[in-house]
């Protein structure tokens, strides 16, 4: 039995000549499709898509947020770059910020019911997450919609008529609910409506694509179910992979201390790039910065060191400024490929770190530096010897510090320098 082919495909078998005009635009739609299977998860379907890149209009790509953190980390960015690169094809992104979505809390890799948050909290988050979006999709080609514009309107009658649409059986397909039911770990009622609720979004959006992170495929694939039944076209789903944090083992998160933040100081960011071990900063060039099978290959034939400082100052760059870029690309080859000290650091005076209370100690001046987020921390640094004080290796947290008749140079880690003064 033969398969049956796609119109274009049959047009592409056929070895009568095509109009020159009709080739460009299959040329046209298999390089866009290419590009945009690139580094994914999961794509449901490719014919799909190819079929609807083939109609020749702007399809509507939908991204939903829920805003339950003030603040993005890299691993956001990984589904960002895909929904920039449909914007650079002429496509149409609708970012849903889930307002109402996010008061029940995605329930997604979740081991436990989420914190509710008020109305006030999720707006609050949506203002910082928008500014931070913006820098890596184009603002002048996105349309927001907030959920609530729809849900607000629903009857208790509207809420009963959805979840007729959906079994628990169904629901407990999903792995996360799955080992909850098995572990007897509560699963509220509220948390088996997330998914209808998501998957609604793209009904009421009439979506052609929609986009997630690999932990949203259930409730993407609802969506096109939901689509289903209300009788329009199924979604495409594309699942992007879920970029690991700088521990090099698990999934980018701030529970687990192993992120990069959007909004984190450019110097922090660009140590912390630099940080990651050499094999995953590929997946960083191709799920951050959209590089190429092709251009990574060509990049692996030069020397990582070289690559992974390039890599640190596009990110930078791209989430701060160009300027940044260069500036903490210079500093760290001053610090760290000549083992020079940095010409600007931030400088603290021996009064401020000086109680009144007898001599300061070394924990006391990292303290007042601000540079590191608690005493805790100043004081497994200098026990771990990583604190110098002008060159010299300290590792007694109580080291005195009498009053300094000139600027002496404290360093705490590879990257935190500051000057302390008279």
């Amino acid at each position: 039995m033969h398969k049956k082919l796609l119109p274009r495909q049959e047009a592409i078998a056929d070895l009568s000549p095509l109009p020159v005009n009709t080739l460009a635009v299959i040329m046209s739609v298999a390089s866009d499709l290419q590009l945009l299977q690139n580094a994914t998860d999961t794509v449901i379907s490719p014919e799909e898509l190819d079929r609807k890149l083939a109609l020749g209009r702007p399809l509507r790509v939908k991204l939903g947020l829920d805003p339950t953190r003030p603040d993005l980390t890299l691993g956001h960015a990984v589904v960002f770059q895909k929904l920039r690169q449909f914007q650079d094809l002429g496509h149409e992104a609708h970012l849903v910020i889930g307002d109402f979505t996010a008061t029940i809390g995605d329930p997604s890799g979740r081991s436990a019911l989420r914190p509710q948050l008020t109305r006030e909290e999720v707006e609050a988050n949506a203002t910082t997450y928008l500014e931070q979006a913006f820098r890596v999709i184009d603002k002048s080609k996105t349309v927001i919609h907030r959920n609530s514009s729809w849900f607000d309107r629903m009857s208790f009658e509207d809420v009963l008529i959805l979840t007729r649409k959906m079994t628990v059986a169904r629901m407990l397909e999903r792995d996360d609910f799955s080992k909850r039911y098995q572990a007897n770990t509560p699963i509220s009622i509220v948390e088996f409506l997330y998914p209808l609720v998501q998957g609604h979004d793209s009904v009421m959006l009439v979506s052609d694509v929609e986009l997630g992170g690999r932990d949203q495929l259930f409730n993407m694939l609802v969506g096109r179910q939901l689509q289903k039944d209300a009788g329009q076209e199924e979604q495409v789903v594309i699942c992007m992979p879920l970029l690991v944090g700088t521990d090099g083992t698990q999934k980018m998160s701030k529970s687990l201390d192993n992120y990069i933040a959007f909004n984190d100081p450019p110097k922090e960011m660009f140590g912390k790039v630099m940080s990651i071990g050499d094999d995953l900063m590929w997946s960083y060039f191709t799920l951050l910065l959209g590089k190429s099978p092709e251009e990574i290959a060509a990049m692996k034939k030069e020397h990582p060191m070289e690559m992974k400082k390039s890599l640190a100052e596009s990110l930078t760059a791209r989430f701060h400024s160009p300027e940044d870029g260069r500036h903490e690309r210079a500093v760290f080859e001053q610090v760290f490929s000549r083992h020079e000290t940095p010409d600007e650091m931030p400088e603290v005076t021996w009064s401020s770190v000086h109680s009144g209370a007898g001599e300061p100690t070394l924990l006391d001046a990292l303290n007042a530096s601000g540079l590191l987020p608690s005493k805790k921390e100043a004081r497994r640094l200098i026990q771990q010897g990583a604190v110098k004080i002008d060159g010299e290796k300290i590792n007694t947290p109580e080291y005195p510090l009498p009053a300094p008749s000139r600027p002496c140079v404290i360093q705490a880690g590879k990257r935190r320098f500051f000057r302390l003064i008279p």
